[in-house]
């Protein structure tokens, strides 16, 4: 390890802050582990797993044996002389859905009153491991401790999953530790170092939200998995095999593609092939009621944008592409049309550039599509960026603009809103606007 082993205290001894004391012992750390739960410190001090694990009662033996974990329930006695404080207990759902925090908020008492009481020379460093909503480390961990200068908080979700905790914790996916005390994180960090796998060290409330944003994706792969499995099969079609194939493309389905937070979706595929899967299966008396509310949430992540540029109110507004996606003419089923449609209904001023996009070059169901939503559309199209930006007194950007496009933006000096960046999209002055190429 670069650093030398630290000092551990692990709040909590269930499934997660178990494996995790158990885990950092066998990496060299001194950890000591506090419940509340008798049985849970008694197993423990006897070299026993308080829980089934697999692997789990092999490693508390040896870390125990050796003097590297022990367990107590005394908060004073894990803090003691401890450098990290990972607090690793339960945040079950209320009956309302949302998390509760009482078991947090009585961990947080005992730290601060332990380390007030004590006034320690170098207070640790509190890592908040338990599943939270992001800004529960801004909004109640901190304010809680705020009785213990010198405590710096920081955020350290598990990935672990029971039955293979273990494995999961020697073999990591990822590591995540988030704060805005770098030194803090770093030390935080540097408790896996052993591992052999880089941190990923990012905001606080980022740290907080990669958790949620873990679960719910593998929730949607479990869901979209089992509805195509239960369309395929009463259509004479083996599951395993289409979806044992569909991972074999690593590019584009088991990939970082798509995963990338901007405008909605449209073109003549996405949108006519979940229409057609979702109408089959309701021929066959399927609810999937996964796959039909993608087109729902796309629709409803369209209306978010079309107020977002509504809001921005009367200006000329002028808009950077109309097709539905970058390097293409085709506009069918494009959103731009259709935040269009919106606009010039509600009586706003647009104009549009797309540098593919010529109406006298485009014919079939694609000049039908677009004549039939904006009969004059040809009012509106401009032949060149620099005409837009003679007229426009605001620029919104509504698919990828590619670097050369993207440098006479902002040339332009015109206040840019970029539909296309991660998140709700931001007026920035286009000298300035970091989310371009």
């Amino acid at each position: 390890m670069r650093d030398s082993p630290k000092n551990v205290a692990v709040f909590g001894l269930g499934y997660v802050g178990c494996v995790t004391a158990a885990c950092l012992a066998e990496l060299g750390h001194r950890v000591t582990g506090v419940d509340r739960d008798e049985g849970k410190v008694h197993s423990i001090s006897q070299s026993q797993a308080p829980f089934y694990e697999p692997g789990l009662g092999e490693i508390v033996g040896e870390a125990v044996r050796s003097g590297r974990l022990r367990a107590t329930q005394s908060p004073a006695e894990a803090l003691h002389q401890a450098d990290i404080a990972l607090i690793c207990v339960g945040t079950p759902s209320e009956r309302n859905g949302n998390l509760g925090l009482e078991q947090l908020r009585r961990v947080l008492q005992d730290i601060r009153d332990t380390v007030a009481r004590s006034s320690p020379a170098r207070p640790p460093i509190v890592a908040v491991r338990s599943t939270v909503f992001p800004g529960t480390c801004e909004e109640v961990v901190i304010p809680a401790l705020a009785a213990c200068p010198g405590v710096r908080v920081v955020s350290n979700p598990e990935f672990l999953r029971e039955g293979s905790a273990v494995r999961d914790f020697r073999e990591p996916s990822l590591i995540v530790v988030g704060g805005s005390d770098a030194d803090a994180v770093r030390q935080t960090a540097d408790l896996y170092q052993a591992l052999g796998v880089a941190a990923q060290l990012v905001s606080l409330r980022t740290a907080e939200m990669i958790k949620y944003a873990c679960n719910a994706f593998h929730a949607v792969k479990i869901s979209f998995a089992n509805e195509m499995g239960a369309l395929a099969a009463p259509l004479g079609v083996d599951p395993a095999e289409v979806m044992r194939t569909l991972c074999q493309d690593v590019r584009l389905n088991i990939s970082p593609a798509y995963l990338q937070p901007g405008f909605a979706f449209g073109g003549s595929c996405l949108p006519k092939d979940l229409r057609a899967l979702t109408y089959r299966a309701s021929r066959l008396d399927l609810n999937l009621p996964f796959l039909e509310s993608v087109l729902a949430s796309n629709q409803e992540h369209l209306r978010r944008a079309i107020q977002d540029v509504f809001d921005l109110g009367p200006q000329r507004l002028g808009v950077v592409g109309l097709a539905f996606k970058e390097n293409t003419d085709d506009l069918r089923e494009s959103p731009v049309v259709t935040l269009l449609e919106f606009l010039i209904g509600k009586g706003r001023d647009v104009r549009v550039y797309d540098p593919h996009i010529r109406l006298d070059r485009i014919y079939g169901s694609n000049r039908d599509y677009i004549l039939n939503a904006i009969p004059h559309i040809g009012r509106l199209l401009t032949a060149n960026f620099l005409e837009l930006t003679s007229w426009a007194t605001h620029l919104v950007v509504a698919q990828n603009p590619g670097a050369e496009l993207a440098l006479q933006i902002r040339a332009s000096g015109l206040p840019v809103f970029n539909l296309t960046a991660p998140g709700p999209p931001l007026m920035h002055h286009a000298v300035h606007y970091r989310n371009l190429p």
